[in-house]
C-alpha cells in the first residue's frame, strides 16, 4: 500500500512539473534599432539589458518562462508596425519594449493599443508618446524632448547663451526637440535666429552648419541624436565652428555618442541626462555587469530598459495575471526605486517622471579613462524636469 502511495504522489508531482512546462512562455518583444544610427544607443545593449532584468528577476512568473524577442525596424515606422502586429497576433508578445526613435514608436503604439497591450517606450523622445498619441497601456519611461530641452536649454540659457539657431532631423522627434527648446529659451528670455531640417541618417553636414555659423547664433541647438548628432559635432569642429566662438549643445546625447566624438572634441558640451554609470555604487554595480557582456557602458535608454522589463515582470507577479488593465495598475501605484531611478512614477498620461541630470563633458586631462566623460552639475528633481500633468494634451487626464 506505501508502495502505491508513494507511486501516486510522484505521478502527481511529474504531472504538475509539466503542466509548469506545458504553460506557453511570456514573451517580451523588442523593436530596436539594430543596424543604423541608434543602434549604439538601443540596440543589442536594448536587449542584452532586457535579457539581463529577465535573468535577475528569476526566468519565469507565474509558472512560465520568460522569452526576450527582437527586431530591427530599420527606422521605418511602416515596418515597426508590422513587426508589432506580428509580435502579437502570431508570436504571443504581451508587452512591446524600447520601440528605439520616434516614427516608429508612434506607428507601433497604434498597434498596441488596438490590441490593449503594454508599450514600455525607452529609446523614443517624442512627447507625443505621453500627450496626444497616449495610451491606457503606453508608458514613456526614460526621457523626452520636454525635459532635454527644459533642462539644457534652460541651463544655457542662464549662462547666457541666449540666441539660438537649430540644426533639426526632420522628423517627429527632431521637430518636437526644436519646438520644445525654442519654447524654453524664449520664455527665459532668449530668442532664435533662425533653423534648419536635415534628412534622418545625414553623412553630410557642410550646407547646414554654414547657415548655422552664418547666423552668428551664441548656440548651435542640435535637435537630433545618435550618429547624425555625431556626424554633426565632428563636422562642426573641422569647421571650427566653436574655436570661432559658438557653442553646441547637443540636445539629446548619450554616453556612447560621447565616447564616439571623443573629450577632444566634446570636451564642455552641456547636455541633460537619465543616467549615468558612474553616479552611484548602484549605477556603478549594473554598469560593470552590463560591459561585461556588451563590452561599452550602458546608454539612459539600455539602463531604462533594464528597470522597466524588470517593473512590469513585478507588477505580473504582484497582479497575478497578464492582464493589461491589472498590470498597468499595478505599475502605476508602485514607486520604481532602483539603480535607474529614485522613487520614479508612472503617472495617468503613461509618463514616468523621475530625476534628470544636467552633465558637462570633461576635458580631456579631467578624464581618468575611457568612459569617465561627465561632470554633474546640477540634479532636476522630477516634478522641475518633466511637463506637469496639468499641461498634458493627453486626453485620458482628467482636467
Amino acid at each position: 500500500m506505501k508502495r502505491v502511495v508513494i507511486g501516486a504522489c510522484a505521478l502527481a508531482l511529474a504531472a504538475t512539473s509539466s503542466f509548469a512546462q506545458d504553460k506557453p512562455p511570456l514573451k517580451l518583444g523588442g523593436i530596436l534599432d539594430m543596424s543604423s544610427l541608434y543602434a549604439d544607443i538601443t540596440g543589442v545593449g536594448s536587449e542584452t539589458a532586457a535579457k539581463m532584468a529577465v535573468e535577475d528577476f528569476g526566468g519565469e512568473v507565474l509558472g512560465r518562462k520568460i522569452e526576450i524577442v527582437t527586431a530591427d525596424h530599420l527606422n521605418k515606422a511602416d515596418l515597426a508596425a508590422n513587426i508589432a502586429r506580428d509580435m502579437f497576433d502570431n508570436q504571443g508578445v504581451e508587452m512591446l519594449f524600447d520601440v528605439a526613435a520616434s516614427a516608429t514608436a508612434l506607428a507601433a503604439l497604434e498597434v498596441s493599443k488596438a490590441r490593449g497591450k503594454i508599450n514600455m517606450f525607452n529609446g523614443p523622445g517624442s512627447i507625443r508618446l505621453s500627450n496626444e498619441a497616449c495610451g491606457p497601456y503606453t508608458v514613456h519611461y526614460v526621457f523626452d524632448t520636454f525635459a532635454q530641452a527644459n533642462v539644457t536649454g534652460l541651463a544655457a540659457v542662464k549662462q547666457g547663451l541666449d540666441s539660438w539657431f537649430f540644426l533639426t532631423a526632420d522628423y517627429a522627434f527632431g521637430q518636437d526637440l526644436e519646438k520644445d527648446t525654442t519654447n524654453v529659451v524664449q520664455k527665459s528670455g532668449g530668442k532664435v535666429l533662425g533653423s534648419v531640417r536635415h534628412p534622418l541618417n545625414t553623412s553630410d553636414f557642410s550646407s547646414f552648419l554654414l547657415q548655422a555659423q552664418a547666423s552668428k547664433a551664441k548656440v548651435i541647438g542640435l535637435a537630433n541624436a545618435g550618429g547624425d548628432t555625431i556626424n554633426a559635432i565632428k563636422q562642426a569642429a573641422e569647421f571650427g565652428i566653436v574655436k570661432g566662438g559658438q557653442k553646441l549643445s547637443p540636445l539629446l546625447v548619450f554616453v556612447t555618442d560621447i565616447d564616439s566624438v571623443g573629450l577632444e572634441t566634446a570636451q564642455g558640451l552641456l547636455l541633460a541626462e537619465a543616467f549615468y554609470w558612474d553616479l552611484n555604487d548602484e549605477t556603478r554595480a549594473f554598469s560593470k555587469r552590463f560591459m561585461e557582456r556588451v563590452k561599452r557602458m550602458p546608454s539612459s535608454v539600455q539602463a531604462g530598459t533594464y528597470s522597466s522589463v524588470m517593473h512590469y515582470l513585478q507588477a505580473v507577479k504582484a497582479a497575478g495575471t497578464t492582464d493589461s488593465a491589472a498590470v498597468i495598475k499595478v505599475m502605476k501605484d508602485t514607486p520604481i526605486n532602483d539603480m535607474f531611478a529614485k522613487n520614479g512614477r508612472i503617472r495617468d498620461d503613461g509618463r514616468m517622471v523621475h530625476d534628470m541630470y544636467l552633465f558637462e563633458v570633461k576635458k580631456p586631462s579631467e578624464s581618468k579613462g575611457r568612459w569617465d566623460d561627465y561632470k554633474l552639475l546640477a540634479t532636476i528633481p522630477a516634478d522641475e524636469a518633466f511637463q506637469s500633468l496639468e499641461q498634458s494634451r493627453c486626453p485620458l487626464v482628467k482636467k
